[in-house]
């Protein structure tokens, strides 16, 4: 809607998980690098978590994009809130496995055939669990921890992901079983106002922005207003960037965000 008055191709601020505008902080490189890591060096299990809106699902879809599709077998469950029974079957169906069975014995077996017929493509598997502080049954965890008993003597035959906000690092912890197996976790944190200012100017580049038209006065407030949270670093900004384009405004300044906050409350 504003995109022509701002000199932009696209919205810059929208609030979905595109790799092409993941702002690569140190910490979202240090997430990266490590969920690589544990993939390619086929570590078992990894944990990413982080607070609300700190860019956890931009990082994993960034980290699927680097896998490539001749090396790596991956399923992403993105609605883990499901019986055990039915998460293993959300585990076949996001592989591509199309036999399915009503047993949990069968549903292994045919896992576990999967996880073969990918070893012998020279195929490495990734099972990634987004949102996974939202699972509510711990037998389901229980059934991810088993997925890791898939092996051979010397290597995982598939690496398990979870990704959450902080309290699966707490559900995790109280299963020592499980928490013991996970060999790579990182936490992400809010931007500091450095990177806010890099986070803002990186998104508006990749829409297309020629020149600047936020303050640095702006960038400020808004740093402070947000935490640093990439959402709402995000919602804050188009609001702006509508607003401004509504009132035919050269920048947007910190009067306007000001302004912008106060009628939040």
């Amino acid at each position: 809607m504003y995109e022509k008055y701002w000199g932009l191709n696209e919205l810059p601020f929208e609030n979905v998980p595109d790799p092409r505008f993941m702002y690569h902080s140190a910490q979202h490189e240090e997430a990266l690098m490590r969920l690589l890591y544990a993939t390619k060096a086929q570590k078992g299990a990894a944990m990413l978590s982080g607070e609300i809106g700190c860019g956890k699902t931009t990082v994993s879809r960034a980290f699927v994009q680097e896998l490539s599709s001749d090396e790596y077998e991956v399923g992403l469950i993105v609605n883990p809130t499901l019986e055990p029974l039915d998460f293993l079957k959300e585990i076949l169906f996001q592989l591509g496995i199309e036999k399915m069975a009503d047993t949990k014995p069968e549903l292994l077996h045919i896992l576990n055939d999967a996880l073969l017929q990918n070893l012998v493509k020279k195929k490495k598997t990734i099972i990634i669990v987004d949102d996974a502080q939202a699972i509510e049954d711990d037998v389901t965890f229980e059934e991810l921890r088993l997925l890791l008993n898939f092996q051979l003597n010397d290597q995982f035959l598939l690496t398990l992901i979870l990704i959450g906000q902080p309290e699966l690092k707490n559900r995790v912890a109280k299963i020592p079983q499980l928490d013991s197996r996970i060999s790579i976790r990182y936490h992400l944190r809010p931007l500091d106002a450095k990177e806010v200012a890099q986070y803002i100017l990186f998104r508006l580049k990749v829409a297309g922005m020629q020149k600047n038209f936020f303050t640095r006065e702006a960038i400020d407030k808004i740093h402070e207003y947000t935490g640093g949270v990439p959402r709402r670093i995000n919602n804050i900004c188009d609001l702006s960037l509508l607003v401004g384009f509504s009132k035919k405004v050269e920048l947007i300044d910190s009067k306007m965000i000001q302004q912008l906050i106060d009628d939040s409350k």
